[in-house]
Order: structure tokens, then C-alpha cells, then sequence
């Protein structure tokens, strides 16, 4: 019996991870979308994404790779 009970909750997570995986994509989609909007208004998407990127970071992770990266810059001679 409990073999039984043991594959029906298997199987309801991989349906709910499938379930999840597919609004996963079409909320992928929904953001490709967006972009090629942003685009075609005349935005530079890489600079966006880059944006986004900063905005996830946390304050102090942000300022430290920021950091890091004037310290790379004048390194090369690009400050």
C-alpha cells in the first residue's frame, strides 16, 4: 500500500514541476517580448540587461563589483 501512496505523491510533484516549468517558459517569453519592445523603441537591451543585473545585487555586492571593476579598468589603462 504504501508503494502505491509513494508513486501517486511522486508523481503529483513531477506534475506540479512540470506545471511550473511551462509558466516558467511563458514568463521567459513574456520578458524576450518585452526586450524586443524596449528595442525597437530604441533601447540598447544588452545595457538593459546589464541594469537588471545591478538591480538584483544587493547594495554592498553591487559597490564591490563595481569596485572591482574600476580597479580592473585603470589596471588596463581604460579609466
Amino acid at each position: 500500500m504504501s508503494d502505491i501512496i509513494a508513486a501517486d505523491q511522486l508523481r503529483l510533484f513531477i506534475e506540479r514541476i512540470e506545471r511550473l516549468e511551462e509558466e516558467k517558459k511563458g514568463i521567459a517569453d513574456d520578458v524576450k517580448d518585452v526586450y524586443a519592445e524596449a528595442k525597437s523603441n530604441g533601447y540598447d537591451t544588452k545595457t538593459m540587461r546589464a541594469i537588471v543585473r545591478l538591480r538584483r545585487m544587493e547594495k554592498h555586492a553591487r559597490d564591490e563589483a563595481e569596485a572591482l571593476l574600476d580597479t580592473y579598468k585603470a589596471a588596463l589603462g581604460l579609466a
